[in-house]
């Protein structure tokens, strides 16, 4: 007999309501972190016409951090922190890790449940396929969204930056310092380039020196054409020389590295469509099949050849998806 508090009715009640709350915070995250900034030009600058402090600006622009030293998952919790600040997400990479592993135990609790397959799971391999099928919705497919969305973010920013460079070259021969050119490009781009660039400024007010701060904007974004601009300062600040010149030239450089990445795009466009379908439909179609029709997987998990068959396709999965990565990385 079942004592009242864990009759199994309540017991599915509570997880159903634990997936709601959990499944509201997620959409409004997701919200606040990708739409909402759309709908602004620079959060600095509404900010700033409110009369919010340095401090202020910088704890609403700058994104939680995770002590990776911490964690138990460093390398992980340090891909995820580096991908979710590409894609210009708020939240800490540890807060992340936590929902996807609360939504993943939470479908694998329920799944079973709502689908009235409970008795079907009695074996290893019925375990293993619910928990494939759980952390598929958990942890895959938030993945791919995130690096999807960084992605599409790193190429915007790469298309603004050498707009922002000439913007901050005839800023400098105007006659403006380098913070006040830095503050015209922020007043002038349109986000994501302009948030980013409003957290230097952000960082710079709070105290921090120039190189220092822009070192952190390129942990943040992490691509090559804002690495060599920050070298390419820092470098000035120590040996002297005229900014605009050096930023101009690079400005050119950057330009013509674009036009070559473009060609090497299209050359490539194909390769890497076909590595990203093949890298997500695998996944999807196991959702999307285990989700409409379990029983197609669980009929099969009594046979003697049915686990070593699931490991050596996620194994040859696995092995699929590096090769494919490293077949169509092509450094420019």
């Amino acid at each position: 007999m079942w004592p009242s508090y864990l009759d199994p009715e309540y017991v599915l009640y509570c997880i159903i309501f634990l997936a709601v709350v959990l499944l509201a915070e997620g959409g409004f995250l997701w919200w606040r972190d990708t739409h909402g900034p759309r709908k602004r030009v620079s959060k600095r600058m509404e900010m700033l016409e409110r009369g919010a402090t340095s401090e202020e600006i910088i704890t609403a622009l700058r994104r939680q951090t995770t002590d990776v030293s911490k964690s138990l998952l460093p390398s992980a919790i340090r891909y995820l922190d580096v991908r979710m600040s590409q894609a210009g997400f708020r939240i800490s990479a540890q807060r992340m890790l936590s929902i996807m592993a609360s939504v993943t135990l939470l479908i694998g609790f329920l799944f079973p449940l709502l689908g009235g397959i409970t008795g079907q799971i009695q074996s290893a391999g019925a375990v293993l396929l619910i928990v494939l099928f759980a952390a598929g919705i958990g942890i895959a497919l938030p993945v791919l969204s995130i690096n999807y969305m960084a992605a599409r973010r790193l190429k915007l920013l790469e298309k603004q930056f050498p707009t922002a460079l000439d913007v901050l070259v005839r800023g400098l021969r105007a006659g403006y310092p380098i913070t006040g050119a830095l503050e015209l490009v922020v007043s002038e781009l349109p986000d994501p380039l302009s948030s980013e660039l409003g957290l230097v400024l952000a960082e710079m007010n709070y105290g921090y020196p120039l190189r220092d701060a822009l070192v952190n904007l390129s942990d943040r974004v992490q691509t090559q054409d804002i690495n060599m601009f920050v070298v390419s300062v820092s470098i000035q600040t120590e040996t002297g020389g005229s900014l605009s010149d050096i930023l101009d030239g690079l400005a050119r450089v950057i330009r013509d590295r674009a036009a070559m990445v473009l060609k090497v795009r299209a050359l490539a466009s194909e390769g890497k469509m076909t590595g990203a379908l093949l890298t997500a439909m695998p996944i999807i179609t196991f959702i999307g099949v285990f989700s409409s029709k379990p029983e197609f997987y669980l009929d099969n998990v009594d046979d003697p050849w049915f686990m070593p068959g699931v490991i050596g396709v996620m194994f040859m999965y696995v092995l699929g998806v590096v090769i494919m990565r490293k077949l169509i990385s092509i450094k420019v």
